[in-house]
């Protein structure tokens, strides 16, 4: 067996021959004329002269040899359905939605945007969009109406495919009432809104717009809708990600980078085989959901399960139970999730037989060390962390068990995985950090490897703006992350440079949050930081300033007006992005220049020494943040 370390060096010194062998684990229309074309840094090009598709690389491919074979397992707790589609079965619903899909005039090049619970027929959209080369671009379900809008606006979908309703804890979520308050906020109009009817909430139909899934979808049941070969340069799909500013990032994928990268990861590092079943437990809306719940595992061939539900209803053992019957050999989920499990009976863990299981996978947020080991002790399962990015689309930091067995080191990520020119460097000087122990940013050297961004939808100078030039004097990418390496080269994750926190495994932006809440009539001025939490990760903690103190000048009243701007979140961006708690405040921590001093405010937060305030404009305004988090 080669060594990691030995493997991981080629990556990086031999790319064009690393890289054209595991192009070989996908099938290619065209052969490519050239591995990587790095002419135009940062803006790397993957397999140029290829043509390939994703859908028939997820789908068709595997459809002679594996018809009969399970390829996705759809499993739902809350309206209590499990259904089974085989690779044929598949083949045919994908060809059907496709049908559907050319039939409201979706072209090539054309985006549709998917705002889905977790049900097969999301999956069927997402493949159904990359058969025809269409882009998808896919929102949580959680979002509400502000945040869909925008993403309407920037993504022009043609056509948007969604449902009358999702399901959390046994409580309906109606989806469509959402929808068409965004549609009429956009200033883009979708020509038409496909609706998938669950009967879970009775929802109003747009007369010339909205049309029905089932009626639409048993007119097609026979029909053959073959595969569009594409470049592999050509744009997968957008998925939208919180940024430091208001408005979301629309970051770009390719298609056969993408599929190359993801296939190679499920051997390498996810330790999957073909015919066997993973299971990952995060939602189409995220990036996970997009590389490991449908492409990732599809492309391997192996069953994944979409699974609709909590992980403790209708008990703890719930995803366990799934382990066992369906034979899983690889997890995927997120530290939040364990630490749920944590707070139940530890005997859920062991009522499954989970003799098939080879490790269970997390990321999305940093796993602290107890939990790692609580989960690790109760499994008597490898638990590997790996740590990556929406714009990244696989993992920056794993271990690559697939290629050299490697232990894990609780806290720790593990190792840059190949492909990536990982490195540690100082953020005021440029210098790149080489003894064990330093504490830098972690960027990756140029270029990124197949899979990553390619750029910001419609947006180049962001792009470059955001992620090549936050270094001084080197054009890195910076994933704004605070990091050390150990001595033995494994990375420890420390948290965020700039202002997006991580809630739950969920990226959001300060700023969109601090909008929200300066929609509210009395809001004069706010700050929001990400406060770290046993459970969650990080939560978002607001502090606003008053055009009325009155309003809070009693207990109860300020619990009513946290209760209405709290509301006010809910609504324009969604529960996700409620925060823990508003607190008012008569000034923000400011510096004389003006600036929001947001990491003394986290530091206080956290009870951690604020540091250096010699530039602070009234030492009274941190005082009282001091006051009301004691309090």
């Amino acid at each position: 067996m080669t060594s990691y370390a030995d493997f991981h060096r080629r990556s990086l010194q031999d790319r064009d021959g690393f890289w054209a062998e595991q192009a070989k684990l996908i099938d290619w229309h065209t052969p490519f004329s050239q591995v990587c074309d790095n002419s135009r840094p940062p803006f790397t090009r993957w397999f140029v002269g290829g043509t390939t598709n994703l859908c028939h690389n997820a789908v068709d491919r595997h459809v002679p040899t594996r018809g009969a074979q399970n390829a996705l397992i759809f499993v739902s707790t809350e309206t209590n359905q499990e259904r089974i589609y085989c690779y044929a079965d598949l083949h045919a619903e994908v060809q059907r939605m496709a049908a559907i899909l050319l039939e409201l005039g979706v072209k090539k090049g054309d985006r549709v945007l998917v705002y889905m619970p977790m049900i097969p027929e999301a999956a069927f959209a997402m493949l159904a969009c990359a058969r025809i080369g269409a882009l998808h671009s896919v929102v949580f379900g959680g979002f509400a109406s502000v945040s869909l809008a925008s993403r309407i606006d920037d993504s022009e979908p043609v056509v948007v495919v969604s449902a009358d309703a999702g399901s959390r804890g046994g409580k309906v979520v109606p989806y469509k009432g959402l929808l068409d308050e965004a549609i009429q906020l956009a200033a883009h109009k979708p020509a038409k809104v496909l609706m998938v009817d669950r009967g879970l909430a009775p929802f109003p139909r747009a007369a010339g717009r909205d049309v029905d899934y089932a009626p639409m979808r048993e007119k097609h049941l026979n029909t053959k809708v073959p595969c569009v070969w594409v470049d592999s340069t050509h744009p997968s799909y957008t998925l939208y990600t919180s940024g430091t500013t208001g408005k979301p990032k629309g970051v770009q994928r390719d298609t056969g980078g993408y599929a190359v990268a993801l296939a190679a990861s499920m051997k390498h590092i996810f330790l999957g085989n073909p015919g066997e079943t993973y299971f990952s437990t995060s939602d189409i809306g995220w990036v996970v959901g997009h590389s490991y719940i449908v492409y990732g595992p599809l492309l391997y061939g192996m069953a994944t399960i979409m699974y609709e539900g909590l992980p403790i209803r209708p008990d703890a053992a719930i995803w366990w139970s799934l382990v066992e019957k369906y034979k899983v050999t690889s997890m995927f989920s997120a530290p939040t999730a364990v630490r749920v499990l944590k707070k139940q009976d530890p005997a859920a863990l062991t009522r499954h037989d989970l003799s098939s299981l080879r490790a269970l996978f997390l990321a999305g947020e940093p796993l602290d060390e107890p939990t790692a080991k609580w989960i690790a002790e109760s499994l008597g399962k490898p638990i590997i962390d790996n740590y990556w990015q929406t714009e990244t689309g696989w993992p920056i930091l794993a271990l690559c068990n697939g290629v050299e067995p490697q232990r894990s080191k609780f806290g720790s990520t593990g190792k840059p995985v190949y492909g990536y020119d990982v490195k540690l460097i100082d953020e005021n000087t440029g210098q790149e950090l080489t003894a064990p122990n330093q504490k830098g940013v972690v960027v990756i050297e140029g270029p990124l490897p197949p899979g990553c961004m390619q750029t910001l939808w419609r947006d180049d100078d962001r792009f470059v703006k955001t992620y090549w030039s936050s270094v001084p004097g080197r054009q890195v990418y910076s994933t704004f992350d605070w990091g050390i390496r150990d001595e033995d080269g494994y990375i420890f994750i420390l948290g965020r440079t700039d202002d997006v926190i991580n809630v739950a495994g969920h990226r959001l932006g300060t700023r969109e949050i601090e909008e929200s809440i300066s929609s509210h009539p009395n809001v004069a001025e706010v700050a929001v930081v990400g406060v770290a939490d046993q459970l969650k990760g990080q939560v978002a903690m607001a502090f606003a300033v008053l055009k009325d103190p009155g309003q809070s000048d009693t207990p109860e009243k300020a619990l009513k007006l946290e209760g209405a701007i709290m509301k006010v979140v809910d609504e324009q961006l969604g529960a996700v992005a409620r925060p823990s708690r508003v607190r008012f405040v008569t000034v923000l921590p400011k510096t004389r220049s003006g600036k929001l001093l947001r990491r003394a405010i986290q530091a206080v937060c956290e009870g951690r020494d604020p540091g250096d305030l010699t530039t602070i404009e009234d030492p009274s305004a941190l005082q009282q943040v001091k006051d009301l988090v004691a309090g």
